[in-house]
């Protein structure tokens, strides 16, 4: 058994690194930046045991992702009877997310790409 290629994808996004592309070319990939190279790597030679543990970070984070944006159907509600609006909703499931977007990178024994290290569309601090 071994990752798709979506889920390949995946891993490559919620770990910060750029997109692969359809083919090598240029100076860009894995084979010019190290942490990339490791990365698939190891999503190519994963055991069983860390492909189911990988796949269940990735069902966990596809949620996590969903309820970011699904956050701001709330953001023109401040208060309504008795509930109260958590103001910084998105900012605190933005940062859960990134820490676990963190966790699978230690877990696949790779930096965090520049997507988790640059200000971007996760990055909240």
């Amino acid at each position: 058994m071994a990752l798709t290629d979506a889920q390949r994808t995946d891993v490559r996004r919620f770990c910060g690194y750029p997109a692969y592309g359809a083919g090598v070319a240029g100076n860009m990939g894995w084979r010019f930046y190290q942490a990339y190279g490791a990365l698939e790597y190891r999503m190519t030679n994963l055991s069983d045991a860390e492909l189911a543990v990988v796949s269940q970070y990735l069902v966990t984070l596809n949620a996590l992702e969903a309820a970011v944006p699904a956050a701001g159907d709330n953001l023109d509600t401040d208060q309504a009877a008795v509930w109260t609006h958590n103001r910084d909703e998105v900012r605190d499931r933005t940062r859960l997310m990134n820490a676990w977007c963190r966790r699978l990178c230690a877990f696949l024994g790779v930096p965090p790409g520049d997507g988790l290290q640059q200000a971007g569309l996760w990055l909240i601090v």
